[in-house]
């Protein structure tokens, strides 16, 4: 996304991310102000960036990085019906989660306890 290039904090961005700000720029209906003030941009970067691209200086750079997020316009993925086995055995899971939660704030608590026990008996 970023690179810092020097200690003044000078930071340079990929091809890849400016073209992606200028597609959200202009899909969605926002401002450039919006969308800086979203991404921790100044508002003129972005202006200045799509102007840039208007004029062709933009060049999306072919590579081999594959993208770990969903792109706008993706269709999700397929998901297969959930069997009855399946549906039990998440059930039982979730019970089971929410009773070790339930014990582990015990706990937490419990410790708290013990401490504040120990802090009062050494200030005797």
């Amino acid at each position: 996304m970023a690179k810092i290039l020097s200690d003044q904090r000078v930071v340079e961005y990929s091809v890849e991310f400016k073209i992606k700000v200028i597609d959200l720029t202009e899909r969605l209906n926002v401002t450039a102000v919006q969308i800086a003030e979203a991404l921790g941009l100044h508002p003129i970067m972005v202006y200045r960036w799509r102007q840039e691209y208007r004029e062709g200086k933009f060049v999306a750079q072919p590579t081999r990085r594959i993208s770990m997020t969903k792109e706008l316009g993706e269709k999700p993925a397929v998901t297969k019906e959930i069997s009855e086995k399946e549906k039990s055995e998440l059930k039982r899971l979730r019970q089971e989660l929410a009773k070790l939660k339930k014990e582990n704030d015990f706990l937490k608590k419990w410790d708290g306890y013990l401490k504040a026990q120990k802090q009062r008996d050494s200030d005797l």
